[in-house]
């Protein structure tokens, strides 16, 4: 750990889903004698473990983890949540060591972080189960026109690919009649520490891989007994999401198992994608193979 607390810094460690963020994050975190923030929107809920690939027993001994198993999923989480959270943990971790980790694929999550919120009002449950069920009836191509027509701003502006953010889109438009681009504050919150933000990337193949084998290996760890444990919540919106949507819907015999597995593969990888485009478009990161510990462990010391 460095001698002076005065160069508080935060290692942000991001990139696609299954690439291998956490094993990173913990030996970074290990080398630095310091903790790892989860910036993920689903590891935060306690009811939720195979199906979000919360880290291993064994990396949560390792090192101290937070925002995960922290919250219900009958509460709502946002990014705001988030925000507020991990800035009060790292605060908090500052005061002894003035390095922290952050690891996750949750980009919005960590932008909020970095930049602050838009001020965007609170939106009802009725407007958006609505609009996601409008969605998961039509499909993408819908979705994509109700925002062109509705929010055509946002749209030509958009990442229209991501129907989590076109249906955030159509959420605010339909509960107040502005476009969300009208409440973007357009003014960076200055937080008093430092930044890092590393990136990690594989071949898409390999990638590809991680996933088939990771979504493999949650069928043989329980995952469907997970799902079959929170049919009273399945209306949640932390429940509408990859893995545990697609075996719903094999638990309600709409599906077969293999059906169920290759769709999850399918959705993951968009997402995967998602999250790369996302990523991708912020030029600060600096991106390294994850089996380059060395070499991010070395950026890291030159810039702390």
């Amino acid at each position: 750990m460095p001698e002076s607390l005065s160069n508080k810094t935060v290692i942000i460690i991001a990139g696609p889903t299954a690439v291998g963020k956490t094993a990173i994050a913990v030996e970074i975190a290990k080398h630095f004698g310091t903790s790892v923030i989860s910036a993920d929107s689903r590891q935060c809920y306690r009811e939720l473990d195979i199906g979000v690939a919360r880290p291993s027993s064994q990396q949560l001994q390792q090192v101290p983890h937070y925002f995960i198993g922290t919250h219900s999923i009958a509460e709502e989480v946002n990014a705001v949540t988030f925000e507020q959270y991990a800035v009060e943990k790292i605060n908090q971790i500052h005061h002894h060591n003035s390095i922290a980790v952050m690891a996750g694929g949750t980009g919005l999550y960590i932008r909020t972080f970095i930049e602050g919120m838009d001020d965007i009002p609170a939106i009802s449950i009725e407007i958006r189960n609505e609009i996601y069920n409008q969605y998961k009836l039509h499909g993408l191509i819908w979705l994509q026109q109700k925002v062109k027509e509705k929010d055509p701003v946002f749209f030509e502006k958009g990442e229209v690919q991501n129907p989590q953010r076109l249906m955030r889109a159509l959420e605010v438009i339909e509960a107040t009649g502005k476009s969300i681009i009208s409440f973007r504050k357009g003014v960076k919150v200055k937080r008093d520490f430092r930044i890092i933000k590393i990136g990690l990337e594989i071949s898409k193949e390999q990638l590809y891989k991680n996933i088939y084998h990771r979504t493999e290996e949650m069928i043989n760890n329980g995952l469907i007994e997970e799902v079959r444990s929170l049919q009273q919540y399945r209306h949640l919106n932390a429940l509408k999401t990859v893995g545990y949507a697609e075996i719903f819907q094999y638990l309600d015999q709409k599906i077969l198992l293999s059906k169920a597995v290759e769709q999850i593969n399918i959705h993951t990888r968009q997402y995967a994608k998602r999250q790369l485009t996302w990523f991708k478009k912020d030029l600060e990161y600096k991106w390294f193979h994850p089996s380059d510990l060395s070499g991010i462990l070395a950026f890291c010391l030159n810039n702390t």
